[in-house]
């Protein structure tokens, strides 16, 4: 099986696991440059095998801007003992993402942040989504709602709740909290929450002028969302260009 070494470690990766590792770092490292990210919190996950168990997830309480392949914590959701040990993640990145990650098996990319315009959504009474746009209606009966917020997710009780919230959706408005995005690879994942937080803009702006939404008719709406799927390479196209302008600035995450 191909490996690859570690310029900054020495560590021996599997290659795959080694792509995946520059992808989720180079996905962190993204979230700065469009300003989703929040002091040393927030958290991005890659399941590593088909069950989804063993996922890969940044480190307790490091900045996004410096997050490197290699700095990536190697996890199992069904360990026990991951909280004592002395490299243990950040108790709320191991509640939602163990928990998502042991009970969603389709989550393979979990990316949960606290964007500014999604997160305001997520701070009304009515967070949907609506479809005044081709960006809004994108996401036209396809997301998880949640409106139980029990506080800073810390718990398993918490992370089993999220977990049964999301459902068989990809994408979960968390009332009072943020979002979370999932997708079959990184990029996948990426481009999801790039469109949700550019419609969740878009909803806040049309809301702010005060003026009733022209929103979609469900026939034109579910006509909108559908014609989504007729770029399928479009997500990954996008995140390779991202990458080559991080390559260009600080190509540090590849380490």
């Amino acid at each position: 099986m191909p490996t690859v070494t570690s310029r900054l470690t020495g560590q021996d990766y599997d290659a795959d696991e080694w792509r995946l590792r520059v992808d989720l770092a180079a996905a962190i490292r993204l979230a700065v440059h469009f300003d989703w990210h929040e002091s040393v919190a927030n958290h991005f996950s890659a399941a590593v095998s088909a069950d989804g168990k063993p996922f890969l997830l940044n480190p307790k309480w490091r900045h996004f801007s410096t997050v490197r392949a290699s700095d990536l914590l190697l996890l199992n959701a069904d360990d026990p003992d991951v909280m004592t040990r002395e490299n243990a993640p950040d108790p709320s990145a191991w509640c939602i993402h163990g928990a998502i990650h042991a009970a969603v098996p389709h989550a393979r990319v979990l990316l949960h942040c606290h964007p500014p315009y999604a997160t305001t959504l997520c701070g009304l009474k009515d967070p949907t989504m609506k479809p005044i746009d081709q960006n809004t209606a994108r996401f036209y009966n396809r997301m998880a709602i949640d409106l139980n917020f029990g506080g800073i997710a810390d718990d398993k009780q918490e992370g089993d709740r999220l977990a049964r919230a999301f459902g068989n959706h990809s994408i979960m408005m968390m009332g009072n909290h943020g979002v979370a995005v999932t997708g079959e690879t990184v990029a996948d994942a990426f481009e999801s929450l790039y469109y949700l937080e550019r419609a969740a803009k878009t909803m806040v702006l049309a809301y702010s002028t005060g003026q009733p939404l022209n929103i979609m008719d469900h026939e034109l709406a579910e006509k909108t969302a559908v014609g989504w799927q007729s770029y399928p390479g479009i997500g990954v196209a996008h995140f390779e260009h991202l990458k080559e302008m991080l390559d260009r600035t600080d190509a540090s995450y590849r380490e």
